[in-house]
């Protein structure tokens, strides 16, 4: 394929993509933003501990989205359209009994989590009741990432851009509404965000209607109630399971630490990080691309037009990382006062701001890897890549840096994220190597 013309189908991909990923951590911003000034961090502080304490849950069962992008998408690629329809439908029943087992047994992963993660006795009553409103939308949220993951595969990012921006928008309001208006704080938070996922998973009901708006096929109610129907769904995303549980723990290690360093510093480390995240999603916009790509050119067995499909999508995603790294410096003192007018807390993201800065070029080549063994089904080496970074560079890494307080906790931060690129192109060129990505597929 021209140049020209594959870079066109990737922007057709990544732009949806990136504006929805984008309005994720916006959001979290807007939450930032409005429970940072009303007087106090520590609404702010258990809103940083119960979302981290829930993003281990919620994105633990990222296999849901990025297990089924990969399998629809070689299903498209081998055209095979009725394949794509099981997997769907597989995703979300197990989406579904998955949100059963995390309502039935909340009580207890939430003591374990708030146990382990030790907040301020403070902070620590606020979290335990954001967290607890929040699990309420453990169904819609399972639900969605399923159909988000089919959506992808099939290239298509422009009904997952209207489910994350509807929700979003929503949220945002609802938070204005209960925060503000009903002076429900911390809480006001949680609900808003329980009533803007359910809203978000009425959406991806809907698209799945426009696609397949006659009766399911009279064989597909059986095959779902055949549990060895199964074993190829999750057999392709145990990896998975194990490599995004290992991601969260260091993202709750990193929120946790940060909470024995003060109060303050667990505020500011929360508003960095969201505002790390908004150039994270933006990124992760052409890795999204490259999942749909990869998994159908190896559907397809298009060996060549997958290895140009990862140039282009590696090109297009490196210019992202400087294109963010070059806004956050440029403004970044505006960001900070949006954040918050709490002096204390202005001065700590001004004195940690050039972690922000760079973070995005240390990042980059592991969100745009990540993709490619997404689409490509070879996701044992993004589970071995990510245990070898955090067990053999991050945690030795914050170990010895203990004396330099948030700064050494940034800078072991920094070297996973860059260990994690490091290790997955090592593991990319080996496959290549070997001339295994056909196999794979």
């Amino acid at each position: 394929m021209p140049k020209h013309s594959l870079d066109r189908t990737i922007w057709n991909i990544a732009w949806p993509a990136i504006l929805s990923n984008i309005s994720i951590p916006l959001l979290g911003l807007v939450d930032a933003a409005i429970l940072g000034h009303l007087g106090s961090n520590r609404y702010l502080g258990a809103v940083a501990i119960g979302s981290a304490l829930l993003s281990f849950l919620y994105w633990g069962f990222g296999f849901l989205r990025m297990g089924t992008t990969g399998l629809v998408a070689r299903a498209v690629g081998a055209d095979n359209s009725k394949q794509a329809q099981l997997i769907l439908a597989q995703s979300v029943v197990l989406a579904l009994v998955l949100a059963s087992l995390v309502w039935l047994l909340h009580p207890l992963w939430l003591g374990i989590g708030f146990a382990l993660m030790a907040p301020q006795s403070e902070v620590l009553g606020l979290a335990e009741s954001y967290a607890s409103i929040r699990i309420s939308s453990a169904p819609a949220v399972l639900t969605t990432y399923a159909v988000v993951g089919w959506c992808i595969g099939r290239q298509d990012t422009r009904w997952p851009l209207l489910i994350v921006v509807s929700t979003n928008l929503c949220n945002i309001v609802l938070d204005v509404v209960f925060i503000i208006g009903l002076d429900m704080r911390s809480d006001g938070a949680a609900l808003a965000t329980v009533f803007s996922e359910y809203l978000g998973c009425a959406i991806a009901i809907f698209t799945v209607w426009r696609v397949y708006p006659q009766r399911p096929p009279r064989d597909l109610l059986p095959t779902l109630m055949r549990w060895s129907g199964y074993q190829h769904l999750l057999q392709a995303n145990r990896h998975l399971f194990v490599r995004t549980i290992c991601l969260l723990a260091s993202l709750a290690f990193f929120t946790a630490a940060g909470d024995k360093l003060g109060g303050d510093i667990l505020a500011a480390n929360a508003l960095l990080m969201q505002l790390l995240f908004v150039s994270a999603y933006a990124m992760d916009g052409f890795a999204f691309a490259a999942e749909g790509l990869s998994g159908q050119r190896l559907g397809g067995q298009d060996l060549a037009g997958f290895y140009q499909s990862v140039r282009r999508c590696g090109l297009w995603c490196a210019v992202t990382a400087l294109v963010m790294s070059l806004l956050l410096l440029v403004f970044k003192a505006p960001l900070f006062d949006l954040l918050t007018d709490l002096d204390a807390l202005r001065k700590l993201l001004d004195q940690y701001a050039w972690w922000l800065i760079l973070m995005p070029l240390a990042a980059g080549p592991s969100y745009l890897l990540d993709g490619v063994f997404i689409g490509s089904a070879e996701t044992r080496h993004m589970m071995v890549t990510m245990v070898i970074s955090a067990a053999l560079v991050y945690l030795p890494a914050w170990y010895f840096t203990q004396s330099w307080g948030n700064h050494g906790l940034w800078f072991a931060f920094f070297l996973f994220s860059a260990a994690r690129g490091l290790t997955l192109y090592v593991s990319y060129l080996y496959l290549s190597h070997k001339n295994a990505w056909l196999k794979a597929s």
